[in-house]
Parts: C-alpha cells; sequence; structure tokens
C-alpha cells in the first residue's frame, strides 16, 4: 500500500470519551480526494476503555493504527512510538483530549509549504485557568526562551506539524516532549509558529499540574547541557573546575601574603602571630581547590564517554541539511562545501609527499 502523505500522531491516556468525537473532526478536517492520511493513535496504558476503544477503530478503520503500551510510559514515549510508526512525508501531531482543533492541520500544512521544517501552534486564546495552566506556561516560556534562545510564545501546545526527516533525527525519552522546539533547533531546521485555537475540555480529566513545574526546570537544564556541550563536556566542566580551583588558589595565594608580611614587619615573632590555620577563608580555599579537581577529573571522564559514545555507535556530531552533486563539473556540494567526487577523485594522479 502507498505511503499516505500525512500521519497525526495522537498520545491517548484516559479519553475514551474524547477519542470517536475526535476522529470525525480529523475526517471532517482532512478529508479530500488530494490528501492520503493516517491517524496514529499511542495508547499510553489507559484504564478507562480507552485502549479497547483504539482496538475495535483499528478494525473499523482502515486509516487508524492503535499502538497499545503495556502501562503507562509517558507522554514522551507515546511520541516516539508514534513517530516510529509514522509513514507520511509529514507527521502533525495533537493531543486527544479535543482542546486542539483538527480545522487548524490544514493552516500549519500551508505554513509547512512556504518552506518551513516545523510548524508550532500558538493557542493565542487559551481556555485553561489563569493560575494553574496559563501564569506558569507564560513564564516557563520566558525562561526558556532566554535560556535557550529560541523564541516562540508557546511551547506547550502539543499541535505541530514536522517534515519527515525531522522526526528521524529526534531522539526522545524522559520527558523531552515538551523540548521539541529547542531539540529541533539545535539540529539547524527551520520551525515557524502559526494561531491556533484552544477549546475548553468538555469530557475526561485533565492530566496536568503545578507539580510538573519543577521537573521542566530539572529537564531544561538537561536540554541546555545537551545542546551547547553533548559533544564536548570538558568546556562546561572544566571552566567550573578551574573557577573554583583558581577562587581557592587566590585565597591561598591571599592568605599566604598576610602569614609572609607578619613574619617581614614583625620577624619570626611576627609570622608566628599571624595565624592562618583556624581561619574560615583557608577551609574554602582548600574545598574549592579541591572541588576545582573534581570537575576538572569529571570532565576528562564524560570527554571519554562521551568518545566512546560517538565512536562505538557511529554516531555524527553534525546534521546535514542535503547534499548536492554537480557530476558534470566533477564537483559535489557537501552542506555548503565544495569537495571533488569520487569520479574525480579516481582521475587524480597519485603524488607522492
Amino acid at each position: 500500500m502507498e505511503a499516505p502523505a500525512l500521519s497525526l500522531v495522537v498520545p491517548v491516556y484516559n479519553e475514551a470519551a474524547n477519542i470517536r468525537p475526535l476522529l470525525a473532526e480529523i475526517r471532517d478536517a482532512l478529508e479530500g480526494p488530494d490528501l492520503s492520511y493516517e491517524v496514529i493513535f499511542v495508547d499510553d496504558g489507559s484504564r478507562d476503555g480507552s485502549s479497547e476503544l483504539l482496538a475495535e477503530l483499528a478494525q473499523e478503520e482502515p486509516r487508524v493504527v492503535a499502538i497499545r503500551f503495556r502501562r503507562n510510559f509517558g507522554q514522551t514515549a507515546a511520541f516516539a512510538a508514534g513517530f516510529r510508526q509514522a509513514t507520511g512525508k509529514v507527521i502533525v501531531t495533537l493531543d486527544a483530549d479535543r482542546q486542539n482543533d483538527p480545522a487548524d492541520i490544514p493552516a500549519l500544512l500551508a505554513k509547512l509549504e512556504e518552506g518551513y521544517d516545523v510548524v508550532n501552534g500558538w493557542r493565542v486564546h487559551r481556555q485553561d485557568p489563569f493560575l494553574l495552566r496559563k501564569l506558569p506556561s507564560r513564564l516557563a516560556n520566558r525562561l526558556i526562551a532566554r535560556t535557550s534562545g529560541v523564541r516562540l510564545h508557546d511551547r506547550g501546545c502539543s499541535l505541530r506539524a514536522f517534515r519527515a526527516p525531522v522526526v528521524d533525527e529526534l531522539h526522545l525519552y524522559g520527558e523531552m516532549h515538551r523540548f521539541i522546539p529547542e531539540m529541533v533547533s539545535a539540529a539547524g531546521f527551520s520551525m515557524a509558529e502559526v494561531p491556533v485555537s484552544h477549546r475548553t475540555r468538555v469530557a475526561g480529566e485533565s492530566k496536568y499540574g503545578l507539580s510538573r513545574t519543577f521537573r521542566v526546570i530539572l529537564d531544561l537544564l538537561t536540554v541546555l547541557f545537551l545542546r551547547r556541550y553533548s559533544d564536548r563536556p570538558m568546556h562546561l566542566l572544566g571552566s567550573i573546575g578551574i573557577i573554583s580551583g583558581g577562587l581557592g588558589g587566590l585565597l591561598g595565594l591571599y592568605l599566604t601574603a598576610l602569614k609572609v608580611l607578619g613574619g617581614i614587619r614583625g620577624g619570626w615573632e611576627g609570622f608566628h602571630a599571624v595565624q592562618i590555620g583556624d581561619r574560615p577563608l583557608l577551609l574554602l580555599a582548600v574545598v574549592l581547590v579541591l572541588i576545582g579537581i573534581q570537575f576538572l577529573v569529571m570532565g576528562l571522564l564524560a570527554e571519554l564517554i562521551v568518545r566512546t559514545y560517538y565512536e562505538s555507535q557511529g554516531k555524527p556530531v553534525y546534521y546535514i541539511r542535503d547534499i548536492i552533486t554537480g557530476r558534470s563539473s566533477g564537483v559535489e556540494a557537501v552542506g555548503g562545501v565544495t569537495k571533488p567526487s569520487a569520479e574525480a577523485a579516481a582521475e587524480r594522479p597519485m603524488t607522492s609527499p
């Protein structure tokens, strides 16, 4: 069977009352002779009958694919499973709670056709409680934008459209689905944002709360580290080690200078009169030097681990946008850099060094 043009990935957790209405809305939004699509529902260990309902829909609807987890693994795992199953040239994600409107999908696809790799939904008029949902979301968006440099109005919207090569480069684990824009940006893909509608939940219960705020902060630190230092951890850990050891060394020199100056001014008695052994600064200097040494050693160990990770699995440390080959000129343009083609290299005479 020919691969569809569009794959919809929909994580599901206890949304039995919303699944059939959502599927009907998807049909209304996408039904047409020019667009082939599949809907991949990923059941994340639901206990309200969603799993059984999805099995029925997969039998009734040729376009429906049901992936059912053995237990609850989280939304990130559901997205990862859906991406792996998707066969479309474009992948669209949306929540199963029907707060995302499938009628907005054509607008995302139209924006994608302008040349972008990813289009994010922006819930301009968000239908959620202000104190519990909207305010924490705004603060988180501003914090993440400032620290990561990725300027988006709404990172929490699950309604997104991706070109297939983008999801091939996304390696999701933990709860990293919240930082998909940062991962996309780190890989060098282009992004855009379009306003989408947001609806009040009409069935089921919300799975989100303030407790996830602390997890977001911890995940943000992980993302920032992976984005900037995943292939050179010594630059971070070594810098901390040098700063800490340097401060400890300066404090030690300061205390030593006090001791020496006491000896210069008062002779042997003055030297003994200046006591530095019981001063907190001496203990702080020793601690800072030891911490600096530990961070330097951690940096070296991290470098060894990173090299083992990349070299043992043959993982590249770069992302290629495209490879443009000019066979007639004997030159290949790879990522904007030209190099001789294989045919031209074979014709080149060998010379001795």
